[in-house]
Parts: C-alpha cells; structure tokens; sequence
C-alpha cells in the first residue's frame, strides 16, 4: 500500500500536515470485483486509491458497460463529482484487491491553500479530462478494428498481461468481436500470438487500419456520445 507521501498530492505537504492527514484519512480495503461506488450514488468523500486497480464504467440502457478509465493506484477517483457536489457519474470497481483512503470533503478544504497541493489536484482534474476526451474520439471515431490497433500500437503490454475478456471490456467490444480481430490480424500476418504474448509482425499494417477505418457516422460526435452513455446536462 503506498503511504501518503508516495502520493503526488500529498508529497509536498509538511509531515505536520502528513500526520494529521494520517488521523483524518479512513482506509477501506477491498476484495476483487468489489463494487467502491455505484453510477449515481453520493458522497461528501475524496476517494484516494491507495493500493490495487479500479475501473470506472457507464452501465447503457440496455445494460451493457461502457468502460470510461481503468488505473492502478495511486490516484484519485471521481474528485470532480465531489468538488461539483454532484452524484458519482460512474460506477467504480476492483479489478484486485485493493484499498480506499477515504478523506471528508469539508477536511479537504483545510488544505486547498497548499499550493502543492492545489497544483497536484488540478493535474490529476486536467488528467481525467484528456482520457474523457480520448474515450470520445475512440467511441465515436474509430471502428472496432481500428480500436484494436490503436491499443496494440500505443499498448502492447496490455496484450501481455491482461486477458482477452478484459482488454475486450477496455475496448469496450464484445468478446466475440475481440476474438473475431484477433484472429483476422493473425490470418493477415500482422500480429502472432506464442506463449500468450503478443508480437506485432506488420506495423504498417496497423496503422494502415486505423486510417481506413476511421468512421464518422453522427453530426455531432459528442452529443452522440453523451446519448450513448445516458449523460444529461
């Protein structure tokens, strides 16, 4: 488990601070597939995830996921519904075991006149921004095919140490989708798969796929997106 130190938030903060931070924080341990918050529900907690990985995802109308942001500690989840008051927009579960650091939001406040502190938060805000709006363009620009290639390009290592059903949720495909590209891939000579990892054959290839199947079928991408997900203004 990282200490609060280790935690690019709390790293510049005097050890007075650290140790009342310490008092102040509750930490909560989890088991795999644990559920920390549901899409909707409400807090007056800053989330801290101090050990282990979670993934945030939007449940559809039809009951399918849509995987927004997958990390491993430590970082902070869901801070800007806090900061906003809002209900959590997401759902948040472990992906291992792991653990929380629970911290009041009226605590919080206490410490906004670090500036430190105050840079580290609006990093970590500026963050989920970009990751939002690269969930975006991958939803509603690429096709399943060019997702593939685009994590095989910017991610291999995923390939290596997740399983297929797992990268598929990342990509938020099907499995059977998933299984289908890979094989293509393999049939094509772009990638080979031995020992359960993953050996990209023809990079030239995968860009290749990415620039032909790049799609845009909606006007406008975002509120497309947004209708998607079920988000309302």
């Amino acid at each position: 488990m990282f200490a609060l130190e280790e935690i690019p938030m709390f790293s510049a903060l005097g050890q007075n601070y650290i140790k009342e931070l310490q008092e102040e924080i509750h930490i909560k341990q989890y088991t795999k597939e644990s559920i920390v918050f549901y899409e909707g529900d409400e807090s007056e907690y800053l989330h801290i995830l101090m050990h282990g990985s979670v993934k945030l995802y939007k449940t559809t109308p039809k009951g399918s996921q849509i995987q927004i942001n997958r990390f491993s500690a430590p970082g902070l989840i869901a801070e800007f519904a806090i900061f906003e008051k809002e209900p959590f927009p997401a759902t948040c579960e472990f992906v291992t075991d792991g653990a929380i650091g629970l911290l009041h939001f009226n605590k919080l406040y206490d410490y906004l006149n670090q500036p430190q502190f105050s840079l580290e938060l609006i990093k970590s805000l500026t963050g989920k921004i970009s990751l939002l709006s690269a969930l975006v363009h991958k939803e509603t620009i690429l096709s399943s095919e060019a997702k593939v290639a685009d994590l095989m390009l910017k991610k291999v290592t995923i390939f290596n140490r997740l399983k297929n059903n797992e990268i598929a949720s990342i990509l938020n495909l099907t499995p059977e989708t998933f299984s289908r590209i890979l094989t293509k891939m393999k049939k094509e000579g772009i990638i080979k798969i031995e020992n359960h990892k993953l050996h990209i054959l023809n990079q030239d290839a995968l860009l290749a796929i990415i620039e032909n199947n790049t799609i845009k079928t909606c006007t406008n991408c975002i509120a497309d997106f947004k209708e998607k997900i079920g988000y309302k203004d």
